[in-house]
């Protein structure tokens, strides 16, 4: 019997939003919070439904990141991987992951997060990641994304485009908010907040 199982990564493996706790590693907890206060209209715009979460979180990006050498930035992401994600990590979500993958089951992290971080991370366990890609331009970070935020039915995009689900006998998807609702749609398992 053939299985897959798409995990959703913040919230889901993690005890906190990844984006945010990746800006507080590269930046410092002041400067991010200043920074957040100076993004404020466009997270209130975001929560209000007036601005896609996609434009937000380029705002953000660019604000943060926006022409940092793209090895500076790979960097801190292979730094936070290694020092700080273990500690955010819900040990009954890799217990659940590594049993899964234990038994044959296929695992796959599908994020809204960019890919940078996860990776790293997801690469130990030979875990594959569809997640957003950030774009760069002469080696330096954009603040922009590659295609869409990879979030609500771009999850199912990226997995349909990647993995044909009729060859699976058993679809199981992990997700903790409105963001991946419709990957658990997909799934004949659904998990909403297993690991809580």
């Amino acid at each position: 019997m053939r299985k897959i199982a798409f995990f959703d990564f913040d919230g889901t493996i993690t005890t906190k939003d990844t984006f945010v706790e990746v800006i507080k590693y590269a930046k410092g907890k002041f400067r991010c919070y200043l920074g957040f206060a100076f993004l404020s209209p466009y997270i209130v715009g975001f929560k209000l439904k007036i601005i896609s979460n996609q434009r937000a979180k380029e705002r953000v990006l660019r604000w943060f990141f926006r022409k940092m050498p793209q090895q500076q930035f790979e960097n801190i992401c292979q730094g936070f991987a290694e020092e700080y994600l273990p500690t955010l990590l819900r040990p009954k979500a890799i217990v659940e992951i590594d049993a899964l993958i234990g038994e044959g089951t296929e695992v796959v992290i599908v994020s809204a997060s960019p890919q940078d971080w996860i990776i790293p991370w997801a690469q130990e366990r030979n875990i594959p990641v569809l997640a957003s890609r950030l774009a760069y331009k002469d080696l330096r970070v954009t603040g922009k994304l590659i295609g869409k935020n990879c979030r609500g039915t771009e999850k199912v995009k990226r997995i349909v485009a990647q993995y044909n689900l009729d060859d699976y006998d058993e679809i199981y998807a992990y997700g903790d908010t409105s963001g991946d609702t419709q990957m658990l749609s997909i799934a004949d398992k659904k998990f909403y907040k297993p690991f809580r």
